[in-house]
């Protein structure tokens, strides 16, 4: 087998996290090169064909290149991919995973945060940090905040705004993560956050092997627990759902909630299993919140979509 073309966006952050992958398979003794793919118009027109009608926004042009053999392998964060990939590509490895926060970058101090009922101007385009943070701050305006990590910083800084919410891993591995920056504790992630995936074509078994070397057992169980229980939600982009799972001594403990796009409602939920029998509970977690009003919320924003 020749050289392993790895398939990345360009911006930093996508860049690092590729030239990541190439560092460790090169501790393998394995060759590889990075491919940067800039646009559907630069790659063989092959469409993606995502189970759900779900459409993979941050991942559909590696995964077209993926598919038009382009590329080998292409490398993602795993929050932006959908929790059933296109038909035709394959799960090789989840790398151990980086911080699963968010945190707030705020402009001059966070006096405002102890008093639930200050007023205060909030950016993300999440609509799971906007749905959380609401939720605990129901008196705060919250502003669009768009682009890759290095604009939404600036836009931080060219806006009057008391700060933004990011993910620490993000800002953390491109050594861009401010002083002025607080994790945000009581705040869910959005399933799989902070960890690396890496995927390969579905018949490239040499490919895998190769790359299922890098596997992180932990990291790959506890991503899969978290996106099951987002799937059974039947949640993407649009639905404000957030899941940790952890590995702590011979148990899987999971936290997964639901909030209302306002945040008025909130459904939480928890669990724990041993570890050997703990693959299921992301599934059951979702099943038990379906049969609760947390249902609601979902019919509402599907009801809303139409």
């Amino acid at each position: 087998m020749g050289i392993i073309k790895i398939g990345t966006r360009e911006s930093q952050l996508a860049v690092w996290q590729a030239t990541l992958v190439q560092t460790l398979l090169s501790k393998q003794h394995i060759q590889s090169e990075l491919k940067y793919i800039k646009s559907d118009g630069d790659i063989d027109l092959v469409t993606p064909l995502y189970a759900l009608g779900v459409q993979g926004v941050f991942t559909k042009t590696l995964d077209a290149a993926l598919l038009s053999n382009k590329i080998d392998i292409a490398v993602h964060s795993m929050k932006d991919v959908p929790t059933q990939l296109a038909k035709g590509i394959l799960q090789a490895a989840v790398l151990p995973r980086a911080s699963y926060q968010d945190i707030l970058v705020f402009k001059k101090n966070t006096d405002f945060l102890s008093d639930p009922q200050s007023n205060a101007v909030i950016a993300t385009s999440s609509i799971r940090r906007k749905a959380q943070w609401l939720h605990r701050y129901p008196n705060h305006t919250i502003e669009n905040l768009r682009g890759n990590v290095n604009t939404r910083l600036q836009e931080v800084a060219d806006n009057e705004w008391h700060g933004a919410i990011f993910a620490a891993a993000g800002l953390e591995r491109i050594a861009l993560r401010p002083e002025q920056s607080i994790h945000l504790d009581w705040m869910l992630p959005a399933p799989a956050q902070g960890a690396i995936v890496i995927v390969c074509r579905e018949k490239d078994t040499e490919t895998y092997q190769k790359i299922n070397q890098l596997n992180d057992f932990d990291t790959d169980l506890c991503t899969k627990i978290e996106r099951d229980f987002l799937q059974t939600l039947m949640g993407g982009c649009s639905t404000p759902i957030s899941a940790l799972a952890t590995v702590e001594r011979d148990e899987v403990y999971l936290k997964g909630n639901i909030t209302s796009p306002d945040g008025k409602l909130q459904f939480s939920i928890e669990k724990k299993k041993p570890l050997a029998h703990a693959a299921t509970i992301g599934l059951e977690a979702g099943a038990e919140l379906l049969q609760t009003d947390a249902k609601k919320i979902i019919e509402s924003i599907h009801h809303a979509k139409q």
